[in-house]
């Protein structure tokens, strides 16, 4: 490249300081030479935390009085940002060296890349010698008519080995928001993440807007980031469960077409109501997964019209 945009790194960080440690010095290997990092801190109150962002080079912590979650958390990241692009990340990463190039040169060769996706391999496998891919976005995000995402790589509760298999570039439908590299304009231009959804999905109800308003997402294989994963909520905890079925039918219902709703909707109500009994009859823990669902349907019953208000907003913006 003969020039380098400018790229911000925004992590919203909450607890758990010897993670985002760990993180920083990845980072501080990253080769690019334009790229600076806020560390948002979710209403944290850990002593000596600015003195840890400040030992890295273009780094500043942001403070915001209470955890407002990754959306809340990354959203007051961008409105501190003036770079070209922001990669909005996780601090449970680790990072290739070369890691940040890729993306750049990518989105530079079209304008209508919105957002793109690096190669998301699990880190404790990676560190024992496994190249396996992380749950949490893998090669790439999918989503199919019912609207459950799922990713290249990665079946509903098993993820692939990396073999090269996935090593071609190609359109895809969510980036992840373990490392979700956006052009900063477009996420401002479509008001950045929902607040509301606070964690779980946020990047997927994102990305669909984005390609609702005309724009790409793609995915960026010889980009690598390595993903811990559960470090805010364990996989299978009935909170975990809260958001991710009641942030799912929401962003149904401000993205999903009108037409498909009709039928959809019906589905996932019997859907729904089948996942609430296989968390009763299949877990120790069962009574609280399965009154999870009911919590994120209620939710969404009570919100119904707080979210048709988006999904009109989301429409004048596709326009």
């Amino acid at each position: 490249m003969e020039s380098f945009p400018s790229v911000d790194i925004i992590i919203p960080h909450f607890k758990r300081r010897d993670m985002l440690e760990r993180c920083l010095d990845s980072l501080e290997k990253t080769s690019y030479p334009s790229m600076g990092i806020i560390v948002i801190d979710n209403g944290g109150t850990e002593a000596g935390l600015i003195f840890l962002v400040k030992r890295y080079r273009n780094a500043r912590l942001l403070r915001i009085p209470e955890n407002r979650g990754y959306a809340g958390g990354c959203n007051e990241g961008l409105k501190n940002s003036a770079a070209d692009y922001v990669v909005f990340m996780n601090d449970d990463t680790e990072h290739d060296p070369l890691w940040l190039e890729p993306l750049v040169r990518t989105a530079l060769a079209d304008d209508r890349i919105a957002a793109l996706q690096p190669k998301i391999l699990s880190l404790k496998p990676y560190h024992r010698g496994k190249k396996l891919f992380d749950y949490a976005g893998a090669a790439g995000g999918m989503i199919n008519p019912l609207g459950y995402p799922w990713c290249l790589g990665r079946t509903f509760s098993a993820c692939e080995t990396d073999r090269g298999q996935y090593d071609n570039p190609q359109d895809i439908f969510w980036a992840s928001g373990v490392a979700m590299f956006t052009k900063r304009v477009v996420v401002e231009e479509l008001g950045g993440f929902d607040d509301d959804f606070f964690m779980q999905m946020e990047e997927i109800d994102l990305s669909w807007r984005m390609k609702l308003a005309g724009y790409r997402v793609r995915s960026v294989p010889s980009s690598i980031v390595l993903h811990e994963g559960g470090a805010s909520l364990s996989a299978g905890s009935p909170e975990k469960i809260y958001f991710n079925h009641r942030n799912n039918i929401t962003m149904l219902l401000k993205n999903r077409s009108m037409a498909a709703l009709l039928w959809v909707l019906p589905l996932r109500l019997l859907l729904e109501v089948a996942a609430s009994l296989f968390y009763l009859t299949q877990y120790p823990d069962g009574v609280k997964k399965s009154a999870a669902v009911f919590r994120a349907f209620g939710y969404n019953v009570r919100c119904f019209g707080a979210t048709m208000k988006k999904r009109r907003r989301n429409a004048a913006a596709s326009r």
